[in-house]
């Protein structure tokens, strides 16, 4: 007893004196639980993120009839919102008193019902026969709701939660692949079982949407990501505490934007993660138009997601040794010309099978996969050079940065792939297409993405300083800095 009683003192003492500090706690050994417990997060976000990236464009366009072009100004109205939600998060979590569960956790349990109910509310298929400026109002109330404010406000502590969970870099790549395999387990669900579900077969053997199961299917969704947010919350456990609120006093949102401008990592992998979400979510997309309509066979859409989401899960094993052997960045530049070539070849090939289509997309899903795996661990290298360069420890407004990144991407996926069926003729209120409307479908699913591709790895390769050497120095010295601190 005495002995708890003195470890307590101790570290109470040692907490008021190191206020400016990075401390790990002892009360229980980073594991299995952690890992498993941060998988379910990203499992929850997909639920609805996945979700609205893959078909909420198809359900505004072919359940309530909404023109694409005006989709695509939403997704590109909501960016504008989220440069302001999103940095403002990230400066609230950074600035916000650790309590007894953490810095971040608690905003996962507060944020999970808000954002699942704000899902749900996007897909009403009730709203089909309202009038259209009333459909329209609606469809931007709802999604800046659930995208730009309740997502933001669990997302961005999730992403930034990676960093304190364990201070070992090794157990911060397995987080990211742990994640990753979250989110694959999320596309499975997602990508392979809502086509099933969502559409129907006409008589003539058209592919329609089912309004009513769209908004059932969302409504399930829904309940999934709360009970996967809830996992997450109580199955893992803040280890690094980040005493910051003096520093983040001292240093002003001017300080900290002119910081993030001058760090060449967050902005090369800012650059790499815009244009892969771009090619990512807008192929997800289009698919949905390229197999319904010009393939028209929504059994094969199915398939091409578990052709995606397969490498994926294979690799996962060898994920942390191959980023240890060679390093992430190197893995990125090599999955990504995998993946751009794959699509160059489709798209010269121009195949009418969607078998071939399928099996050649595997090309670039095999190299691609093990990239997409430790993902993650770059942000939290991003953090750590931030950390050696400017003596400033910031997780979340870092995080934030790349997250307004990634939802630019998604945006201009969403609005790249609107402008472009509009330009090629897509008429939302014709069930069959012409046949130069479909070929249009077809070039847009593979020439767009193997020349955004292409950009990620050149992105990677000329921007992107953090090397295997890099980042192995960067971790030295994060070490012998808190070895200093320590023993000072």
């Amino acid at each position: 007893m005495k002995v708890v009683s003195s470890g307590y003192i101790t570290f109470k003492i040692l907490n008021k004196i190191r206020s400016r500090r990075m401390e790990r706690t002892e009360n229980s050994a980073f594991g299995m639980k952690d890992k498993i417990g941060y998988m379910f997060g990203d499992f929850g976000n997909d639920f609805t993120f996945l979700f609205a990236s893959v078909f909420l464009m198809v359900f505004y366009t072919k359940v309530l009839g909404i023109s694409a072009g005006m989709v695509g100004t939403l997704f590109l109205v909501a960016r504008c919102v989220d440069a302001f939600t999103d940095i403002t998060m990230g400066r609230i979590v950074d600035k916000g008193k650790t309590s007894k569960n953490g810095r971040f956790r608690p905003w996962i349990l507060r944020m999970c019902g808000p954002v699942a109910l704000a899902s749900f509310l996007m897909y009403q298929g009730g709203m089909k026969a309202a009038p259209q400026g009333l459909k329209i109002l609606y469809m931007f109330v709802t999604y800046i709701l659930w995208g730009s404010i309740f997502y933001t406000a669990i997302n961005i502590p999730y992403g930034s939660m990676a960093s304190v969970l364990s201070p070992d870099a090794d157990d911060r790549a397995a987080l990211s692949t742990f994640r990753s395999v979250g989110a694959v387990l999320a596309q499975l669900i997602v990508g392979v079982g809502a086509p099933l579900l969502v559409y129907t077969t006409d008589a003539v053997g058209n592919q329609v949407v089912n309004e009513k199961r769209f908004t059932l299917v969302a409504g399930v969704f829904s309940v999934a990501a709360i009970i996967c947010y809830l996992l997450c919350y109580f199955m893992t456990t803040e280890r690094v505490k980040v005493q910051t609120k003096e520093t983040q006093e001292k240093a002003g949102f001017g300080q900290t934007a002119k910081d993030l401008l001058s760090n060449r990592a967050l902005l090369g992998i800012i650059l790499a993660a815009l244009l892969l979400l771009v090619a990512q979510i807008m192929t997800q997309s289009i698919n949905q138009y390229l197999f319904i309509d010009y393939f028209k066979n929504k059994e094969a859409l199915s398939v091409m997601t578990l052709a995606g989401v397969l490498p994926s899960l294979a690799l996962a094993p060898f994920a942390v040794p191959v980023s240890k052997r060679f390093g992430k960045k190197e893995i990125g530049i090599f999955g990504c010309l995998c993946s751009a070539i794959s699509c160059f070849l489709l798209f010269f090939l121009h195949t009418k099978s969607a078998a071939l289509y399928i099996g050649i997309n595997i090309l670039g899903f095999l190299g691609f996969g093990i990239f997409n795996l430790i993902l993650w661990a770059f942000i939290t290298d991003v953090i750590d050079d931030q950390e050696v360069r400017t003596g400033k420890r910031e997780d979340g407004t870092i995080y934030a940065a790349y997250s307004f990144a990634r939802k630019i991407g998604q945006a201009f996926a969403g609005g790249l792939g609107g402008y472009a069926l509009g330009i090629i003729g897509f008429n939302s209120a014709k069930t069959i297409q012409t046949q130069e409307v479909l070929d249009g479908i077809y070039n847009i699913a593979t020439l767009l993405p193997g020349i955004l591709y292409l950009g990620v790895a050149l992105s990677l390769l000329f921007l992107y300083p953090l090397n295997k050497k890099r980042v192995e120095e960067n971790i030295t010295a994060l070490k012998l800095r808190r070895e200093q601190e320590s023993a000072g």
